[in-house]
């Protein structure tokens, strides 16, 4: 399937694996609106780098959680660009890491609402979009955490089990209306997002992946492109962890 042409929005765009989803969609001639809430300048630096070469796309704010914002993001993204055939969820919530014995409810309820919320909003705000285009295609980055937890990963692997949940029934119910849903579930992936875990874990996880070596964000954007491209596949989750689930 060819996505020129296309319109997408990815969450959670100005660094990272949602700067790499943006950077690799507007290589296949994707028009990308890169959403951010607090580092403009990060999302505007994604922007530069996609017009430099010869890409469209368009730096939009807003916070994921909330609902006003995320249908204005929606709104804007269809007047600039066009109407958004293509819906990235990555935007995460942060989140202690903390035993479960002295986890804070707080930060617990905070992470999956947070989590959940973002994608529901997203999901809501692009279906009119999408139902007026006959088809569409949303791709919500979870974590292999959510079926392999750690210490410290309770919130974490809740929400992103969660989020798995919510793709499927989402690929079901909007399976008949044209639009296919499915997950990326990446394993430890070297971003400023895991910069403080300490190198022997880093070092650990390498050791127990086959291909002997942590993920980079550019290998979770090949996988999002694939699972994009490939028309017949919804409801799925695909694991890029380099081979983890072999053991």
């Amino acid at each position: 399937m060819s996505l020129a042409g296309e319109v997408a929005l990815v969450t959670g765009a100005s660094r990272g694996i949602g700067a790499a989803i943006a950077k690799a969609l507007a290589a296949q001639g994707v028009l990308v609106a890169v959403n951010y809430f607090a580092s403009e300048a990060a999302a505007q630096t994604v922007v530069a780098e996609i017009r430099a070469k010869g890409g469209r796309a368009l730096a939009v704010k807003a916070d994921a959680r909330d609902q006003s914002q995320v249908e204005a993001m929606a709104a804007t993204v269809k007047a600039e660009l066009g109407p958004i055939g293509i819906l990235v969820l990555n935007a995460s919530i942060g989140f202690p890491m903390e035993g479960f014995s002295s986890y804070p409810w707080e930060a617990f309820q905070a992470k999956l609402l947070g989590e959940l919320g973002a994608a529901f909003h997203g999901c809501q705000a692009v279906l009119p979009q999408m139902l007026e285009q006959k088809g569409g295609s949303i791709v919500a980055i979870t974590s292999g955490l959510a079926r392999d937890p750690g210490w410290g990963f309770c919130a974490h692997s809740a929400a992103k089990a969660g989020l798995e949940g919510f793709v499927r029934a989402l690929a079901f119910e909007l399976g008949p209306l044209g639009i296919r849903v499915n997950a990326v579930a990446p394993g430890l992936t070297l971003t400023d997002a895991t910069a403080r875990l300490p190198e022997p874990h880093k070092a650990a996880a390498a050791a127990h992946t086959p291909l002997r070596r942590n993920g980079l964000a550019e290998d979770v954007a090949e996988a999002v492109m694939g699972i994009l491209q490939a028309g017949f596949v919804s409801g799925a989750t695909l694991p890029v962890n380099g081979g983890v689930y072999v053991f």
